[in-house]
C-alpha cells in the first residue's frame, strides 16, 4: 500500500475552548500523481510555491496555541493549496476564476499557465476538497455542540508588494489586514483583533473569511475572522526563514484567542 500524506488535521484543543484556528495556505506538499498534471518544470513550481504559499502560517498558530490560556483548536491543511483551495467556493460564485484560481487552480500568481485551462476539476475535489470541507464542517458543528458556540480565526499572509494575480491589489497593504463577513464577524470580534494586533486594516488587500457553507449567512453562533499577515513583519520574502517578528505575532494571536475565549 502506498502511503498517502494526510489532506489535513484536527489538532485538539481545550474541550470548552470555542475557537478553531484555520490554516488552509502554510504547506508546500504536492502529491505525485497532483504534480503530474501542473505543467510548470520544478524550479518555476518551487518559485510559484514561494509566492502563493502562506510560509510559516502553521508555525504561527501552533506558537499562538501555546501561549493561550485556554488552548484553541486547530484545522491545519496538510497539503499545498495547489492541489485545491479549500477556501474557494466550488462553482461560479467564485471572483477568482477569473484568475484561474478557483477551488482548483489552473493559473499562476504571475497569470501564467499552471494547469491546462480544460482540466476537469472534479476528481481533485472529490478527493481532496470535499472530504476537507465535510472535516470543517463536522469540526465547527463539534465545538457548537460542546460550546455553544465557535469562532473561526483564519490564519494567513500575503505578500508585501501585489502579485499580479491579485483582483484587489491596489488598496492598502498594513502589516495585519482583517477580513470581515458582515454577517459572521461580529464588532466585538474585530475590535479584539485590532487590539491584540494594534496596526491594523480591514478588507483591504483581502476580504471575507472562511466558513463552512452549511453554516455560511445562516448560523449566527459561528464568527469568523480572516487574519491576513503582510509577509514581510516575520519572514524573508518570498518563501524564506522566519525571523523576529514570528514571536511577537504569536503573542499577538494568542492575546486574540485568549479574548475570545472568555
Amino acid at each position: 500500500m502506498t502511503s498517502v500524506v494526510p489532506s489535513f488535521e484536527l489538532v485538539a484543543g481545550a474541550g470548552e475552548s470555542p475557537v478553531i484556528l484555520h490554516v488552509p495556505h502554510s504547506a508546500r506538499e504536492i502529491p505525485a500523481d497532483v504534480r503530474a498534471g501542473i505543467v510548470l518544470d520544478d524550479a518555476a513550481l518551487e518559485r510559484e510555491l514561494d509566492h502563493i504559499v502562506d510560509a510559516h502560517t502553521a508555525e504561527l498558530a501552533e506558537k499562538a496555541a501555546g501561549l493561550s490560556a485556554v488552548v484553541p483548536w486547530r484545522f491545519v491543511n496538510r497539503l499545498a493549496r495547489l492541489v485545491v483551495d479549500p477556501e474557494r467556493f466550488p462553482d461560479e460564485r467564485e471572483e477568482m476564476l477569473a484568475v484561474g484560481m478557483g477551488a482548483v487552480y489552473t493559473g499562476t500568481t504571475d497569470r501564467k499557465v499552471l494547469r491546462p485551462a480544460d482540466t476537469d476539476p472534479e476528481p481533485l475535489l472529490a478527493r481532496y476538497f470535499r472530504p476537507y470541507a465535510q472535516a470543517m464542517t463536522e469540526a465547527v458543528a463539534d465545538r457548537l455542540a460542546v460550546a455553544g458556540r465557535a469562532v473561526i480565526v483564519d490564519v494567513h499572509s500575503y505578500p508585501s508588494a501585489p502579485l499580479p494575480y491579485e483582483l484587489h491589489g491596489d488598496g492598502p497593504r498594513p502589516p495585519v489586514c482583517l477580513g470581515t463577513d458582515s454577517f459572521h464577524t461580529p464588532p466585538e470580534l474585530l475590535a479584539a483583533a485590532r487590539e491584540a494586533f494594534g496596526e491594523t486594516g480591514v478588507d483591504s488587500p483581502f476580504s471575507g473569511t472562511y466558513v463552512p457553507l452549511e453554516f455560511y449567512g445562516r448560523d449566527p453562533r459561528v464568527s469568523a475572522l480572516m487574519v491576513e499577515i503582510r509577509r514581510d513583519t516575520y519572514m524573508t520574502e518570498p518563501g524564506g526563514p522566519t525571523g523576529p517578528g514570528l514571536e511577537r505575532l504569536a503573542s499577538a494571536l494568542a492575546t486574540l484567542v485568549d479574548a475570545v475565549s472568555r
